[in-house]
């Protein structure tokens, strides 16, 4: 009998909001992004195992961690304020 399983990472876009990128100092959309590693048996994802947050720049890639109330907060401003 073969026991099939494993992790597999998940991506998920949070929100893109416009502010000056440290890294490359240009004022481009960055992105939110949630990154969840899921445990699946026989190709069917169960559970989450780990979740990580993180701030993409759209124009140089400069990665930045965030905590949850942080990639939330991201979420909350950018519903108050829409872009044009």
């Amino acid at each position: 009998m073969f026991l099939l399983f494993g992790l597999s990472p998940k991506e998920q876009l949070l929100v893109s909001v416009a502010f000056v990128c440290h890294f490359c100092g240009r004022n481009v959309p960055q992105h939110v992004i949630k990154r969840s590693n899921r445990f699946s048996l026989f190709f069917i994802p169960l559970f989450s195992v780990s979740t990580r947050y993180f701030n993409e720049c759209s124009n140089c890639g400069g990665v930045t961690n965030l905590t949850r109330d942080q990639a939330t907060h991201a979420q909350d401003w950018a519903a108050r304020h829409p872009q044009h």
